[in-house]
């Protein structure tokens, strides 16, 4: 009887666990969603056929603001990206249009999938030099661009891609990027959101990465199949220094757990401890995501400038 209460109370503790974590999801994604609910109208007329997810298309103003880097002088193209499960997983890919032997930059969605602000992240990349590529990391579970509640694609998508799955889709896109170009012996990585968590456990996982960059990555979590460890498990073991970008006002991410990955990075190898950290005190959730009310310019151009250097410092570039 004792023994069935403690199984109980366990399971109870778990799902609890989950139930505060997915919450805190939600309040991260609610930053990227706006308040008012769009007319069918104004979403087709504005954002369908921009290529945004149908949950945070941009309209109006938030349209005006968004940033649009054009494809002149580049490769910038929809690619299949082969895995080893013998699936091809689509992807973007954008790079200097004559490039051999470019350095490579993982570029890691949010939840919302490869959608068009993912795509022009991959085009800015590319016009700084690099090959940028960013494959459908949810394409085996569905296709979150076409849910039109980012709560429905945490409940139908997010839980059941697998960290395992993830890494080895990203090990497949760096093959893919090698043999189109790209350079692996300069490889870095970045990622927003849900794409900022896998930064720092890619990181982590490649031996040959140079360098990450992670945007507001959730840092720590229950732990359960899919998401067996987070960042502050992997703290100690980068195998290259990641430049974490935060805001201080971030619902979703406590500063304190901020201030938890440094001190678990201090404790680390060479790496974990050359890892820094720029939270921007007045700057919310997805501060950098320019077609949500949540953007910030003065902290997105402040943090876009300070990646690109991160990348060059630590012989991306």
């Amino acid at each position: 009887m004792n023994e069935f209460a403690n199984r109980e109370g366990a399971h109870a503790r778990t799902e609890a666990s989950e139930d505060k974590d997915c919450r805190a999801l939600i309040e991260d994604v609610n930053a990227l969603v706006p308040a008012a609910v769009l007319s069918r109208r104004g979403f087709v007329a504005g954002s369908l056929t921009a290529g945004f997810a149908a949950s945070v298309a941009p309209t109006g103003e938030l349209l005006a603001q968004t940033i649009t880097t054009p494809t002149e002088g580049l490769r910038a193209e929809v690619v299949s990206i082969p895995m080893p499960d013998g699936q091809s997983v689509p992807g973007y890919l954008a790079a200097p249009r004559t490039f051999r032997r470019t350095p490579i930059v993982l570029v890691v969605q949010e939840i919302f999938g490869v959608h068009e602000h993912i795509r022009d992240v991959c085009r800015r990349l590319a016009r700084a030099g690099y090959c940028a590529i960013a494959p459908e990391l949810f394409f085996r579970q569905g296709d979150p661009a076409k849910l039109e509640a980012a709560a429905e694609i945490l409940k139908t998508i997010v839980p059941r891609v697998t960290d395992a799955q993830v890494m080895s889709d990203l090990d497949a896109t760096v093959a893919f990027a090698r043999a189109n170009g790209g350079d692996d012996s300069r490889m870095a990585i970045t990622g927003f959101c849900w794409g900022g968590r896998i930064t720092w456990l890619y990181a982590a996982h490649n031996p040959d990465i140079k360098a990450g960059v992670a945007w507001y990555g959730r840092l720590t979590g229950p732990s359960n199949a899919a998401n067996p460890v987070h960042p502050h498990d992997v703290a100690d073991r980068l195998r290259g220094p990641v430049l974490g970008l935060y805001g201080g006002a971030d619902q979703g991410i406590p500063v304190s757990t901020v201030d938890e990955m440094k001190q678990r990075l201090a404790r680390g190898n060479a790496s974990s401890k050359a890892s820094e950290f720029v939270v921007y005190p007045d700057a919310p959730h997805a501060f950098h995501a320019d077609y949500r009310p949540s953007y910030r310019k003065e902290a997105a151009q402040d943090a876009w400038a300070r990646a690109l250097a991160w990348l060059s410092r630590h012989g991306v570039a």
